[in-house]
């Protein structure tokens, strides 16, 4: 990877990208665990002003070569640190979100760090598996972006 890829903490002009992004229906049926209605502006600003307020969650805006790709993002559940990250997708396939995601888990000292990701989604797989996660478990739910339950891997990178 040749571009400079970078992480920044998020802020108020990387919003419009990222609702831009998360409107793209092959995005949203990869993602499959998504908002029950990606348009709907009012819960986008919602969900972006309570993870911006919460000291325990970790946001970074994704840029290449000074543009908005993307985000990453390290939040609480329950007792575990779960990761989350979302790419443009004019942007993949180029090894950005791989990037994205190892330069996060560089700023978060602790482990085990986890995530999830639809057992079809191949791509988002072979990130985390870059990233060192292993699957150590399955799972399943109702996923908004299909409009209805999809199996899921549960990974976990240790220590």
């Amino acid at each position: 990877m040749t571009a400079d890829l970078r992480l920044r903490p998020v802020r108020d002009d990387d919003l419009p990208d990222f609702y831009r992004h998360q409107l793209d229906a092959e995005a949203i049926r990869m993602a499959a665990f998504t908002a029950d209605d990606p348009a709907d502006r009012a819960e986008f600003a919602a969900h972006w002003r309570r993870i911006r307020s919460d000291p325990a969650i970790v946001s970074r805006t994704v840029t290449v070569d000074g543009v908005v790709v993307g985000h990453v993002v390290a939040f609480p559940v329950g007792e575990q640190t779960e990761v989350s990250y979302w790419l443009d997708r004019a942007h993949w396939g180029r090894g950005y979100a791989t990037g994205a995601l190892a330069a996060l888990l560089r700023e978060l000292p602790q482990r085990p760090v986890h995530a999830r990701a639809a057992k079809d989604n191949l791509g988002s797989l072979a990130v985390l598996r870059k990233c060192g996660f292993v699957v150590t478990g399955e799972d399943h739910g109702y996923a908004p972006g299909r409009g209805h339950d999809v199996e899921e891997y549960v990974l976990e990178l240790a220590a």
